[in-house]
C-alpha cells in the first residue's frame, strides 16, 4: 500500500470515508446500472417502424458494450469500488477489521473506543491505519 506524501483536503478525507460507508450500496447501484442498460427495452423496440423507415443498424452486443463503458456514472462508480476493493486487499486482518467496523457495520457505527479496544490497538495506532487506509484510496483514484 502506497503512502501519498502529500495530506489530503479534509473534504476529500470525509468524501472517501462516505465512499467507505457507502461501498456495498455502491456495489448494488453499479449491478443495477449495468442491468438497466443491459436489458433497455428501448434496444430492441421496432414496434410503429415501417419497411422503409429510418432504423438503426441491428448490433445489440455492440450497442450494449457501448452504453456500457461510456456510461459516465458507472466508471466512476466502478473506479471507486476497485480502490476501494485493491486497498482492502492489501490490509492486514486488524485493518481489515477497523474498516468492517467503523465504516461496514450499519447503523450501528462503531466508535474509536470500542475499535481500540477490540483490536487491542493503542488509540494513535488506529488513527495512523485510518489516515493510511483513507490517502491509499485516495492515491489509487486519483483524489488530492
Amino acid at each position: 500500500m502506497a503512502i501519498n506524501q502529500k495530506t489530503l483536503k479534509r473534504a476529500t478525507f470525509k468524501h472517501i470515508e462516505a465512499e467507505l460507508i457507502c461501498y456495498h450500496e455502491t456495489k448494488k447501484e453499479i449491478k443495477r446500472l449495468r442491468e438497466s442498460i443491459i436489458y433497455d427495452t428501448e434496444l430492441n423496440d421496432n414496434v410503429g417502424m415501417g419497411k422503409n423507415s429510418y432504423r438503426i443498424p441491428s448490433r445489440p452486443t455492440e450497442q450494449i458494450a457501448t452504453r456500457l463503458i461510456a456510461t459516465k456514472i458507472i466508471r466512476n462508480l466502478v473506479e471507486i469500488s476497485d480502490a476501494i476493493e485493491s486497498i482492502y486487499s492489501c490490509l492486514d486482518e486488524n485493518q481489515k477489521k477497523l474498516i468492517k467496523m467503523r465504516y461496514w457495520s450499519g447503523r450501528n457505527r462503531v466508535s474509536w473506543k470500542m475499535i481500540d479496544l477490540e483490536l487491542n490497538l493503542g488509540e494513535w495506532t488506529v488513527y495512523r491505519y485510518q489516515q493510511l487506509i483513507i490517502e491509499a484510496i485516495a492515491e489509487r483514484i486519483g483524489w488530492r
